[in-house]
């Protein structure tokens, strides 16, 4: 069942469980329909007389059946005659368009992000009260972002005289540095410290960053001393961001820190079933189960398949069958490949002519050494491995990958051979998942 049709069929198939056969015929025979997508079903009737009695006999019934179906609520418009449907503008703010279609209402909340979703809304819904800083942490492709822009979102929504404030980490220093080149770091300071709120993405890019730092700092301490709201991401906690300027990680540490880990397979499930939802596409739970199982660690890559597979449907018409489910996940996968720890070890230990047991052993020779911290780094920069899983990987424990992270964050800083040393042996890595 893919088309729209099929599942018009299968509303109608629904309704004559309770109506007669000469209900559906009356009412639905000459009835078709036109979309469905963004939680919205939209169909065709010849009269204003039938779209009355449609929705005022057989809308809720007909939500209903759409909710078993997707397991989340839809809208029922109803066009006569030749009207033309024009579906509404997304919610598309002049100065976010990136904002535009994450809320909270279409955000799966599950054990794993529940805790950040509850402290997001609180947050929306009393800026600059509850919870200042906000800080929402996890690896990528997990709804930190999602979480950020539906705050956004929510308070446009209910307080649309406060100025909000949106910019991405690397984005703030791109932006400093112009600023002083051309003389405007005035322009710049005003953009944002007078935000009635701040929403600052992937904070750990202006970790060991001095100049970027002390500007942050000063803008965070402008906004927060006015009473006014800061919501930070980042892919991890403070206290793993070793080069961070201890004034900033004592700020953040100050507010409410959010982790969001890994959904179960339930959770995915829900997501990948409220993404097919929303694109109009119907899969049945054995497919939506495939996908949730086969996708486990990243939210981003599920609304990946379930994009190729609409694709598959409208560009091919191809039936989703277990065969189109495995070759969108492969596109995906392969779009965005996380590589192994083995494959980052060996690569690791190949640059240093070593062999992956050299780096799993106990010798403590400076090549040796240096190998095993930067393969813990690389770990931690190119996977979702937490820091117990990273020491566990080459045999220790959590206190040594994190320090062993650190100590290569510091080099990076202090040592250019040691970037290049980095950014070469992440080639390899990405050369070899290719």
């Amino acid at each position: 069942m893919n088309s729209i049709q099929d599942i018009w069929e299968e509303i109608l198939r629904s309704l004559s469980s309770r109506l007669t056969p000469t209900a559906i015929n009356t009412w639905f025979a000459d009835s078709v329909p036109v979309s469905l997508e963004d939680y919205r079903l939209v169909i065709r009737t010849p009269s204003e007389f039938k779209k009355k009695i449609i929705s005022d006999r057989f809308s809720a019934s007909i939500k209903a059946v759409l909710s078993d179906l997707f397991s989340c609520d839809f809208e029922l418009l109803i066009l006569v005659g030749d009207e033309e449907y024009e579906p509404d503008e997304k919610d598309d703010p002049d100065d976010f368009p990136e904002m535009a279609g994450y809320t909270f209402d279409n955000f799966i909340v599950g054990n794993s992000n529940k805790f950040a979703h509850a402290a997001a809304i609180a947050v929306a819904e009393n800026p600059g009260k509850n919870y200042n800083p906000l800080f929402i942490y996890g690896n990528s492709g997990l709804g930190k972002t999602h979480l950020l822009w539906a705050i956004g979102h929510s308070i446009r929504e209910h307080f649309p005289e406060k100025k909000i404030s949106y910019i991405k980490g690397d984005d703030f220093t791109n932006e400093l540095i112009k600023a002083i080149k051309e003389g405007k770091t005035e322009d710049f300071r005003n953009k944002h410290r007078h935000a009635d709120l701040l929403l600052f993405d992937d904070i750990q890019f202006i970790a060991g960053k001095q100049s970027t730092q002390e500007e942050f700092f000063h803008t965070f301490n402008y906004i927060y001393e006015a009473g006014h709201q800061i919501v930070i991401t980042s892919d991890r906690p403070p206290m793993e961001m070793s080069l961070l300027d201890d004034r900033l990680r004592t700020r953040f540490e100050g507010g409410l820190m959010a982790d969001i880990a890994p959904p179960d397979l339930e959770t995915r499930m829900a997501i990948a079933r409220n993404k097919a939802a929303r694109l109009g596409l119907l899969l049945p739970d054995s497919v939506i189960e495939y996908i949730a199982t086969a996708v486990k660690s990243n939210v981003r890559q599920l609304e990946g398949v379930i994009k190729r597979l609409t694709a598959y449907q409208d560009i091919l018409n191809d039936t989703i069958t277990k065969e189109a489910v495995d070759r969108a996940i492969v596109d995906i996968t392969v779009i965005n490949d996380i590589p192994t720890p083995e494959l980052i070890i060996r690569e690791t230990a190949n640059y240093y002519n070593l062999s992956p047991e050299d780096l799993k052993g106990v010798s403590r020779s400076r090549e040796k050494t240096l190998g095993r911290q930067i393969a813990m780094y690389l770990m931690r920069q190119l996977t979702n491995l937490s820091l117990n899983d990273i020491g566990k990987e080459l045999g220790r424990n959590h206190t040594t990958a994190l320090s062993s992270i650190r100590r290569i964050e510091e080099l990076m800083a202090s040592d250019q051979a040691i970037t290049i040393v980095i950014r070469d042996i992440t080639s390899n890595i990405t050369s070899s998942t290719g």
